[in-house]
């Protein structure tokens, strides 16, 4: 048994409040689009987004050492002429400070700044660094002051 077609309720309203529920629908259509303009303007531009552009000054960490490394594959590397696992939450960051994925970069070489986890030996971050920061001297890297000294004490 075929049910007969039952168009919606709006659309067997009388005309003109057809016309009435239109007029609506476009202005709530108008509010909406422009409340999106005015969103999508109050954002700031794509460049203020950027966390730490080339050349601007990085932080690391008090432990942080200086090398080369050579990334073999996504758990291997070359740390200053000896081979180093990777611990399993590497982290390796570009010099804008984003971080990298190891599959990406294997083979290459680097001079970056890293830090080893105490524990295990492993390589636990490693920041590659742009050539203004590895012309600088690795901060807080001086020579250990100590009570040893050379010149003949007792006469």
């Amino acid at each position: 048994m075929n049910t007969p077609f039952c168009p919606p309720s709006h659309a067997v309203a009388e005309p003109a409040a057809r016309g009435a529920l239109r007029r609506r629908w476009r202005t709530q259509l108008a509010a909406a689009a422009l409340i999106g303009a005015a969103s999508i303007a109050a954002l700031p531009p794509a460049q203020a987004q950027v966390v730490n552009p080339l050349g601007a000054v990085r932080n690391f960490p008090d432990a942080a050492e200086r090398g080369t490394l050579t990334i073999l594959g996504v758990q291997e590397a070359r740390l200053n002429s000896r081979d180093i696992r990777m611990a399993p939450g590497m982290r390796l960051f570009s010099p804008q400070n984003t971080l990298v994925p190891r599959h990406t970069v294997i083979g290459q070489t680097y001079k970056v700044n890293y830090v080893l986890e105490t524990s295990t030996g492993m390589l636990h971050a490693a920041w590659i660094l742009s050539e203004a920061e590895a012309a600088k001297p690795l901060k807080g890297k001086s020579p250990a002051p100590t009570n040893i000294t050379t010149d003949n004490v007792l006469k």
